[in-house]
């Protein structure tokens, strides 16, 4: 704003600033910095006497920032609440009308600590404090001198890296295995069968799939993961999903060496195409339920949504039962039997999220995933 537009002078103005900062307690040099920096977040300088006088008058709060957990630094206490973080500020302020993340914000700039680094969570029962732009401080419960314990979560990735990395491995694994069984196996033949050609193909248009929606339709309600856990997610796929399955399909003694079953093989390859092509338009359906780069949710609607929770999982867990009626082997069943268990777990979670979040707007399934099941 040009200063001949303030209608009052530079000095009074800083004054007036400093006076309501002093008003407020604050009272050391970083204190006031950071006094200024919200004022500037919300408006205030730049704005006229009335203007400084009636956003000044907005209900504030003080809120204590106490470490829960941190991965460096002395003990926080002697209660066991971890670690301190340091540069972690005694206490933060903010309206009680703006958002969780700008509070966020404030504490991993005054920090300097990733912003993805940091969970809140209230002192006075423990629940979570959302990093959400359309979330209120007010909203969450937190009041004037309310506690709030900081953890740092320690060093982070991408939720899109770590599902790109987990699908990359069986991705790559079950071609390694198709083409080089005649070096990997004692007298399997020049040419495999057509089974372990069907397997092969199934399972890569499966995982190239994956990796497809993982960078063009899924949109993640979080952007990270402790980078430690991609180890564990990784060992499920890399592991169980591609050396497990490929070492004992693509050999000369497995089933899939032998001649096929035209039905059996025409059921599997018709599992597989509904699974997959389901599969693929309920994560549509569920992307354009949220904006790019929000974290918002709504209540979907469209192919299976009627019939059960996670109509993804279910179409998920056919185009697996094709597979697995294409290679005949145990250990493409024992994979089966674990991931459908783990989405039954999801789809479990989700039921209850969806109605807890949207109430009676929401109706209730009575199968999460499988209709009739489960």
């Amino acid at each position: 704003m040009p200063c001949g537009r303030i209608p009052h002078s530079s000095k009074e103005y800083c004054k007036r600033v400093l006076s309501h900062a002093a008003q407020r307690g604050v009272d050391s040099c970083g204190g006031i910095v950071g006094y200024i920096v919200g004022c500037l977040s919300t408006g205030m300088l730049g704005a006229s006497r009335e203007t400084i006088d009636k956003m000044a008058s907005k209900p504030r709060f003080a809120l204590a920032i106490i470490t829960a957990s941190s991965t460096r630094g002395p003990r926080a206490d002697d209660k066991g609440l971890g670690r301190t973080i340091k540069k972690l500020p005694s206490e933060a302020t903010t309206y009680l009308q703006g958002s969780t993340a700008d509070l966020y914000q404030r504490i991993a700039a005054e920090s300097g600590i990733s912003i993805h680094r940091l969970r809140l969570t209230k002192g006075s029962d423990g629940s979570a404090v959302p990093n959400a732009k359309d979330y209120t401080v007010e909203r969450t419960g937190l009041r004037s001198d309310s506690v709030v314990y900081v953890k740092d979560l320690g060093p982070q990735i991408a939720w899109r890296t770590v599902f790109i990395i987990e699908y990359l491995g069986p991705l790559l694994i079950h071609p390694l295995f198709y083409y080089l069984r005649p070096y990997l196996y004692k007298n399997a033949p020049a040419e495999p069968s057509y089974l372990q050609w069907l397997s092969c193909v199934m399972l890569a248009l499966h995982f190239a799939k994956r990796e497809f929606e993982t960078i063009f339709v899924h949109r993640f309600s979080s952007a990270t993961m402790p980078a430690r856990n991609i180890f564990k997610n990784s060992a499920h796929y890399w592991v169980l999903g591609g050396a497990n399955i490929a070492y004992w399909i693509y050999s000369p003694t497995a089933p899939t060496a032998g001649p096929s079953n035209p039905l059996i093989t025409c059921l599997a390859i018709a599992l597989f195409v509904v699974g997959e092509l389901g599969n693929l338009s309920n994560h549509y359906t569920l992307r354009n339920l949220r904006s790019t780069g929000g974290t918002e949710r709504g209540i979907p609607s469209g192919l299976g949504f009627d019939l059960v929770t996670c109509p993804n999982y279910m179409f998920e867990a056919l185009a697996w039962i094709g597979i697995w009626l294409a290679s005949w082997s145990l250990s493409t069943g024992l994979f089966v039997v674990v991931a459908v268990g783990q989405m039954g777990v999801w789809a479990k979670k989700k039921e209850r999220r969806y109605r807890k979040e949207f109430g009676d707007k929401y109706q209730k399934k009575r199968f999460a995933m499988l209709p009739g099941l489960y």
